[in-house]
């Protein structure tokens, strides 16, 4: 079905344009209000520790010089309150549409409403609104967890001791927690001896702590699901410690180039990622925005289909960065996703 709905995107995202503006609306290539530049949108950000942020701030920087929109960007640093807070600095700014990236249902919810009864667009990347006039902008995070536990098994069997780390009620975390669980009664093989997480900054140290905290008290843990690449990194700081990196491997979520060089280091425990670009997904987000903007619908949920990375794969091709690893996997220079004809993208390199 998610493939489907692309290629219809594809084949009607044009057409449905059209119908709605008539020839008019294309006058200079761009439908309303993108025909003038200007168009006030803001990002409104829950999370930003992190590589992968910085790179999603980025596609989302890209995307709206493209369109030439007037982006303004909220930073709540992980304060819900302060979140919803800028949700109402932004209505209050003029904005015509929201990016809201990552935040709890339960204090962003009300707040969008609050946005949408102003007459502003909102769409959510990774943050569950609980409304349907919000597209929902994911990386298919059931699919990410799943192509790493699947090389999980093939490396490891379908029996051993794993140690998890997961924080609940953060959307994508959520929807990775649900193939985990799946994946623990396909295979009773795989016993969890323990559970732990954080989101306390920085993420990397902290969870790293609890880490050597787990692997002190379970030293039969031979692997580590840790499905954010900032969970992964403060388990490899603990395995390193403990001088388990030949004994445990990590499969995570998410890659940045920091990651794939921790990924390559000799011995590294670090043993595959499943991932998208942040970049593209924050271009993604941008153009969902665009696209309701316009008129156009670009369905409730927007998918960008992620990849898995071994490390095998980044030391046999020599990747050392985000651009080796576009060059040689083209699906993460670019996802086609949200792309109606007019859209302009940013420039490729």
């Amino acid at each position: 079905m998610k493939l489907t709905r692309r290629t219809l995107l594809k084949l009607t995202g044009g057409m449905t344009a059209a119908a709605a503006f008539g020839p008019s609306a294309f006058a200079g290539g761009m439908p309303a209000p993108f025909d003038k530049p200007g168009v006030k949108i803001a990002l409104v950000r829950y999370l930003s520790t992190g590589d992968f942020f910085q790179a999603y701030l980025s596609g989302v920087e890209a995307q709206a010089k493209a369109l030439k929109a007037d982006l303004h960007v909220f930073d709540s640093r992980q304060d819900a309150a302060l979140q919803a807070d800028m949700m109402d600095q932004a209505i209050a700014l003029g904005v015509k549409g929201i990016v809201v990236q990552h935040g709890l249902t339960e204090s962003m919810q009300a707040a969008v409403k609050r946005a949408l009864d102003a007459g502003i667009k909102v769409v959510a990347f990774d943050v569950n609104v609980k409304n349907p006039q919000v597209p929902q902008v994911e990386q298919s995070d059931r699919d990410l967890a799943r192509l790493a536990l699947e090389q999980a098994i093939r490396d490891n069997g379908e029996s051993f001791k794993a140690g998890y780390v997961y924080v609940p009620g953060i959307a994508p975390l959520d929807r990775r927690d649900e193939t985990w669980q799946k994946f623990k009664k396909k295979y009773p093989g795989i016993q969890e001896v323990a559970q732990f997480g954080t989101l306390d900054n920085p993420i990397a140290n902290s969870v790293a702590n609890q880490a050597r905290s787990v692997l002190q008290a379970h030293p039969d843990i031979t692997v580590m699901f840790a499905p954010y690449d900032e969970f992964a990194k403060g388990v490899k700081i603990a395995v390193d410690e403990a001088g388990l990196n030949k004994q445990i491997k990590i499969y995570s979520a998410d890659v940045s180039t920091a990651d794939i060089s921790a990924m390559r280091e000799k011995d590294s425990a670090w043993a595959a990622t499943a991932a998208t670009n942040p970049a593209v997904v924050g271009e993604v987000s941008v153009r969902a925005l665009a696209m309701l903007l316009a008129g156009e619908d670009p369905g409730h949920n927007v998918i960008i289909p992620p990849t898995l990375i071994t490390r095998k794969f980044l030391n046999d091709n020599d990747i050392r960065n985000m651009e080796d690893l576009a060059k040689k996997m083209p699906q993460f220079a670019h996802a086609d996703v949200a792309v109606p004809k007019w859209m302009p993208l940013p420039p490729r390199g």
